[in-house]
């Protein structure tokens, strides 16, 4: 429900963006003579869409690593946990005078 209220304005803001800006542009790839005519609101929002995907790449590759330790960690702790529950089970001998 949170998701929605969050993504139903910023949807309606792409949408009215879209809307405003229809005029075509010539998008060219530089050295080659490819070139490509797109609506504007369509080149902005594919552009930005790409480069927001290539951030997340930059910030997701370097935490891969604290992610492994961190599940490493978390099985070692759920292991030291259930070996300290045994441990507990085990009824102890009485003392003995």
């Amino acid at each position: 429900m949170l998701r929605a209220l969050i993504l139903t304005p910023f949807l309606l803001v792409l949408v009215a963006f879209a809307i405003s800006n229809p005029q075509p542009v010539s998008l060219a790839l530089w050295p080659t003579d490819v070139t490509l005519e797109a609506p504007l609101s369509i080149a902005v929002l594919v552009i930005a869409g790409v480069f927001f995907w290539l951030g997340a790449l930059i910030v997701w590759f370097p935490a891969l690593g604290h992610r492994r330790r961190a599940r490493v960690a978390e099985r070692r702790a759920e292991l030291l946990s259930a070996q300290l529950t045994e441990r507990d089970k085990v009824p102890s001998l009485p003392a003995r005078r």
